[in-house]
C-alpha cells in the first residue's frame, strides 16, 4: 500500500502539462494548451489540458481527468502504478511493498503479462553482465557495435543463455504462471515441453511511451540458417507491433523539444544515434510504417525526417511509407547515407556535429528526393518519366492542406519541367476518382443510416438536465466566491400596486445556491448531479481555500471524469482560436451574480410548468377534485409570472 502523504505529495507536485506533455505535443492556448487527442485520430485539436485547474479534456472521445487519470486512460496504468510513476518522475521517494507470488496470482491478464516482461527484462540485464557466457558472448557483442555500458542500460539491453529453458525456470521459480509466459511469448509451449523463445540471442525490449515493458527483439548471433536473424515477441494483450516505435520512450521529450524526428529502420540505428547525440530518433522495426505508428510521432512533432541507407532497392521498397506521412498531414524529409553507409554505421563514424551538419545539409524534401529517386529510373524514356510525374502527383494528392498541395504542384512542375495545369488536371483527376470511391461508401452508410435513424425519435434537449448540470458548474468556478446579490422581492406602492423592489445582500455563491434550492425543496433528479452537489457543498462548508485541483483529486474517477468534462467546457472555446479572429467570448465571471439568479430562477420556472403540466394529468384523469386542482394551478402560473418578471429584469439588468 502507498501512504496517504506520499499519494499526497504526488498530486501536489505533479503538473498535468508537464506529464500529458511526455506524451502530446502541447501548444500554448491563451491560459490552457490544446494538442491532438492520443485517443482518437484527428488533424484538429480536440485535446485541452489547463495549468491552473490542473485537468484535461479530450472532446474527441470524452475523456478526462487528472495527471493520474491520463496515465491510467492512456498507459493503462492502475492507480497505485500511476502514483509510482509519478513519483519516479519526481523523484519522491514511496514505500514498495515486495508482491507475494499469491499477490501476483491475483493480477489481471493484463497486468501479469506486464509483470512477467518486467522480470524478464531485469533476468536479461543481469545475464549480460553477471555470467560468463553473458559477458563473452552478449556483452563482446554489443562491444563490438561500440556500445558504452552506458548506453547499454539506457536501453536496457540484455542476454538470453543459449539453453532451452534457462529463462522460463527461472520465471516459474519466481511464481509466475507458464499461462503469462507464453501469452507473452517468451516461453514456447508445445504438448508437455517448454523452451524459451529467445534461446542464445541479445536482447533489445521494447517500451511504450511511458517506459513499460511491452515486448522483445532478439538477434541470434551464431551462424543458423534455420533460425530468423531477428526474432520478436508475438502480438499480446500488452505488445501491437504495429502501434509502437522502437526508442519512442528514450526520444519522446528530444522529439519535441527538436519539433523533429528521425525515422530509421533498425534497433542498433536508433542506439547508435542516441549514442552520438542525436536523441530524437525511433525505429518502426523492420516493419512496414503503419498509421498508427505516424500518429504516435504525431503527437510529439508535424516533421518527419526519413532516414535511408544507400540500398536502392531498400529505398523503392520503402518510400511508400511516405504516402501514409503526407496522409496524416505531416511535413516529411528524406535523407540518405553514402552507398555502403547506414545510419548506425554512420553515427558510429562520426561525431555529432559532423553527423548533425550531415543530416542538415542532405535532408531533402520528399518531393525533390522522390522526383530526383524517379527521374533515374525512368532513364530519359518518357512513358517511364509520365509514370514518375503521376506517381509524385499522387502522393500530393494525399496531403490534406489544400495550400501545401498547391506549392508542391508548383515544385512539381518545376523539378519535372512540366505545366501546372497539366498537372492540376491530373491532380483534379485523381481527387474525383477517390471521391467517387468515397461517396459510394458514404451512400452506402447513409442507407444504413437512414434505416435506423427511422426507428430514432428526434432528441429532445433535456433542460432539466442542463440546469442542474450549469448549477453544478457553477459551484465548481466560483462557489467560494463572494457576489452582491439582487433579489427583487414583491412591495406595495405608493399607488397600492405590487412592485418588484431590488433587495442586495452579500453572500458566498454556494451559500446562496443552498439556500435558493432549499427555500423551494427543489431535488436533483440526475444521482451523479446529485452526489456531486452534496459533496461540493460540504466541502466548501469545510474548506475556506476550495481547490477544485485538490476536490477533483479526492473523487472517484467516475465523478472526477464528470467533473472534468464540466470545467473544461468552459474552456472549449480556446480550441477554435477565437482571440486570433477577434471574437472575445463574454467572460462568465464578469456577471456571476447575475448568472446564479438566471440559472436558478430557469430552474424554478422550469419546474413549476412541470408541475403544472402534472396537475392538467391529474385532472383529466381525475375530475372529483378538479376545483382544487384548478385553484393549485392558478397559484403556481401566478408564481410563474413572479419569477418570469424577475427573470426578464436579470436577464435585462446591466452585466
Amino acid at each position: 500500500m502507498i501512504s496517504k502523504s506520499t499519494i499526497e505529495q504526488v498530486f501536489e507536485t505533479a503538473r498535468v502539462e508537464e506529464v500529458i506533455g511526455d506524451f502530446v505535443q502541447l501548444k500554448k492556448a491563451g491560459s490552457n494548451f490544446k494538442g491532438l487527442s492520443p485517443f482518437s485520430d484527428e488533424r484538429s485539436p480536440s485535446f485541452m489540458v489547463s495549468p491552473v485547474k490542473q485537468i484535461w479534456k479530450d472532446f474527441s472521445s470524452g475523456k478526462g481527468g487528472n495527471a493520474v487519470t491520463f496515465l491510467m486512460e492512456h498507459e493503462h496504468f492502475t492507480y497505485p502504478e500511476a502514483i509510482k510513476y509519478l513519483a519516479k518522475k519526481y523523484n519522491i521517494e514511496i514505500e514498495e511493498t515486495e508482491q507475494t507470488n499469491a499477490q501476483k496470482a491475483e493480477a489481471n491478464e493484463r497486468e501479469s503479462l506486464y509483470l512477467v516482461n518486467e522480470f524478464a527484462n531485469t533476468y536479461f540485464q543481469k545475464i549480460l553482465f553477471k555470467t560468463d557466457q553473458g559477458q563473452a558472448i552478449g556483452l563482446s557483442y554489443f562491444k563490438e557495435r561500440g556500445f558504452t555500458n552506458e548506453t547499454i542500460k539506457t536501453f536496457n539491453l540484455g542476454y538470453s543463455l543459449d539453453d532451452w529453458q534457462a529463462f522460463t525456470d527461472e520465471a516459474l521459480k519466481n511464481g509466475f504462471q507458464l499461462e503469462f509466459l507464453e501469452k507473452t511469448g517468451l516461453t514456447i509451449v508445445k504438448s508437455d515441453k517448454k523452451f524459451d523463445r529467445f534461446k542464445g540471442r541479445v536482447m533489445f525490449p521494447i517500451h511504450s511511451m511511458s517506459g513499460r515493458v511491452l515486448g522483445f527483439g532478439g538477434r541470434i548471433l551464431k551462424t543458423d540458417k534455420k533460425a530468423a536473424k531477428y526474432l520478436n515477441s508475438p502480438e499480446s494483450e500488452v505488445y501491437h507491433k504495429s502501434k509502437i516505435l522502437y526508442g519512442i520512450y528514450h526520444a519522446k521529450q528530444s522529439i519535441a523539444k527538436e519539433d523533429n524526428c528521425y525515422l530509421v529502420e533498425g534497433y542498433t540505428d536508433v542506439i547508435q544515434f542516441n549514442q552520438t547525440g542525436v536523441k530524437n530518433v525511433v525505429a518502426s522495426s523492420g516493419t512496414a510504417l503503419t498509421p498508427e505508428q505516424i500518429r504516435l510521432v504525431n503527437r510529439l512533432t508535424r516533421n518527419i525526417t526519413v532516414l535511408f541507407d544507400g540500398d536502392a532497392a531498400g529505398i523503392r521498397a520503402s518510400i511508400r511509407g511516405i504516402d501514409l506521412i503526407l496522409e496524416q498531414g505531416m511535413n516529411v524529409k528524406v535523407c540518405t547515407f553514402p552507398e555502403g553507409e547506414d545510419p548506425d554505421s554512420f553515427a558510429k563514424q562520426n561525431t555529432l556535429e559532423e553527423l548533425t551538419a550531415y543530416l542538415d545539409q542532405n535532408a531533402k524534401d520528399f518531393i525533390q528526393f522522390k522526383a530526383s529517386l524517379l527521374i533515374k529510373e525512368s532513364n530519359n524514356d518518357p512513358i517511364k518519366k509520365a509514370e514518375t510525374i503521376r506517381d509524385i502527383v499522387n502522393s500530393i494528392s494525399k496531403i490534406p492542406d489544400q495550400i501545401k498541395k498547391e506549392i508542391y504542384i508548383q515544385e512539381c512542375s518545376r523539378i519535372m519541367d512540366i505545366s501546372e495545369d497539366v498537372l492540376f488536371s491530373t491532380l483534379a483527376q485523381i481527387n474525383k476518382k477517390e471521391s467517387q470511391e468515397a461517396s459510394k461508401t458514404y451512400k452506402s452508410q447513409q442507407k444504413a443510416f437512414n434505416v435506423i435513424k427511422k426507428d430514432q425519435p428526434t432528441r429532445k434537449i433535456d433542460l432539466q438536465y442542463e440546469l442542474e448540470r450549469k448549477i453544478i458548474e457553477i459551484l465548481l468556478l466560483y462557489g467560494n466566491k463572494t457576489e452582491d446579490f439582487e433579489d427583487l422581492v414583491l412591495k406595495e406602492g405608493e399607488d397600492g400596486d405590487l412592485q418588484l423592489e431590488p433587495v442586495v445582500h452579500n453572500a458566498k455563491v454556494f451559500e446562496k445556491v443552498y439556500l435558493d434550492l432549499q427555500e423551494d425543496e427543489m431535488q436533483f433528479t440526475n444521482e451523479t448531479f446529485k452526489t456531486l452537489y452534496y459533496t461540493i457543498i460540504d466541502t466548501l462548508n469545510q474548506e475556506p481555500e476550495f481547490s477544485t485541483r485538490n476536490f477533483v483529486n479526492k473523487l472517484d474517477q467516475d465523478l472526477a471524469a464528470e467533473v472534468t468534462t464540466i470545467l473544461m467546457d468552459d474552456e472549449r472555446y480556446n480550441l477554435h482560436d477565437w482571440e486570433r479572429n477577434h471574437i472575445i467570448p463574454k467572460e462568465k465571471n464578469h456577471s456571476i451574480a447575475q448568472l446564479v439568479n438566471q440559472t436558478i430562477l430557469t430552474l424554478r420556472c422550469f419546474l413549476i410548468d412541470k408541475k403544472v403540466s402534472e396537475y392538467q394529468n391529474e385532472t383529466l384523469n381525475n375530475t372529483s377534485n378538479t376545483k382544487s386542482v384548478l385553484e393549485d394551478v392558478k397559484d403556481y402560473l401566478g408564481l410563474k409570472m413572479l419569477l418570469s418578471r424577475k427573470l426578464g429584469k436579470v436577464i435585462g439588468g446591466k452585466i
